[in-house]
């Protein structure tokens, strides 16, 4: 697995995956709107990976080349 994320995006995906899994902490009366924060694990999972399953399926990349 070679890394496919990086800089600013990886940020954003973990940051995103904390936000949503805290929403799983706020709604948790509500019924089966706390489910929709576990969707939070996987950009959680991905930025800390620094791997996107998706990225060479579309042919992205955005971590930067090395030389």
């Amino acid at each position: 697995m070679k890394a496919n994320v990086g800089g600013i995006d990886k940020i954003l995906r973990i940051v995103a995956g904390v936000v949503l899994l805290a929403l799983t902490f706020v709604l948790r009366d509500e019924t089966g709107l706390w489910l929709w924060g576990l969707i939070g694990i996987v950009p959680l999972a991905t930025g800390l990976m620094g791997w996107c399953p998706f990225y060479p399926l579309l042919g992205m990349n955005s971590c930067p080349s090395k030389r």
